[in-house]
């Protein structure tokens, strides 16, 4: 099986606003915002490259409720909670993950709309999973849908990519059951790090 490659990071803030404006000012970067879902959330964006980018998600000022995505309903300060990978086929990624022991969930359409308008469509694999911080990537296939790190956004370096966890056997376990690498240590909590270059130098989020 071809090893999937870097989607994205998924950086979670209890406030839009201040999560990207903080962002910016530790960064020297300012997000572009990319859109909002139907679940209540919205995001802003950065980009590594071509093809992987930095999501930062957060409660939609103008939807009602408070979304559980991520933690986000109850997450009071930012984190870095989850990371997607895009393998070539992402059906036959799930039955092969789940011969070999590990569990995805299974494959859901999603969607948003970009500020301009424009409907962006997606195939992802959902998981129960009340962890505050998902160490195991989600699967992601964007079909016939511009990547959005191909569209013209804001650049910085991803230095390294790596996480901590209690039992980095167990997470290696799972790891290799989606065909995926990761530098792991080991520390009683669990939590993934990500160090980028910025025009303000290196800046790491966890």
């Amino acid at each position: 099986m071809t090893e999937p490659q870097l989607d994205h990071l998924v950086y979670a803030v209890p406030d839009l606003a201040a999560g990207v404006a903080e962002f910016a000012e530790r960064t020297g970067i300012r997000p572009v915002p990319g859109g909002r879902h139907p679940g209540g959330t919205a995001n802003h964006l950065v980009r590594f490259g071509p093809t992987s980018y930095l999501e930062i998600i957060g409660p939609d000022p103008e939807a009602s409720a408070r979304p559980r995505a991520f933690g986000l309903e109850t997450l009071t300060a930012p984190r870095l909670v989850a990371w997607a990978v895009r393998p070539g086929d992402i059906d036959k990624a799930v039955r092969q993950s789940r011969e070999q022991g590990y569990d995805p969930g299974d494959v859901q359409p999603l969607s948003r709309r970009t500020p301009a308008g424009v409907l962006l469509e997606w195939r992802l694999t959902r998981r129960e999973d009340p962890a505050a911080v998902r160490p195991v990537p989600f699967l992601i296939d964007w079909g016939d849908t511009p990547h959005p790190a191909s569209s013209d956004l804001p650049l910085v370096s991803l230095t390294s990519f790596s996480a901590v966890h209690p039992d980095p056997d167990v997470l290696r376990r799972d790891l290799a059951a989606l065909g995926v690498r990761l530098d792991i240590s080991q520390e009683r909590e669990t939590a993934l790090l990500a160090v980028i270059d910025t025009p303000l130098g290196h800046v790491t989020l966890r």
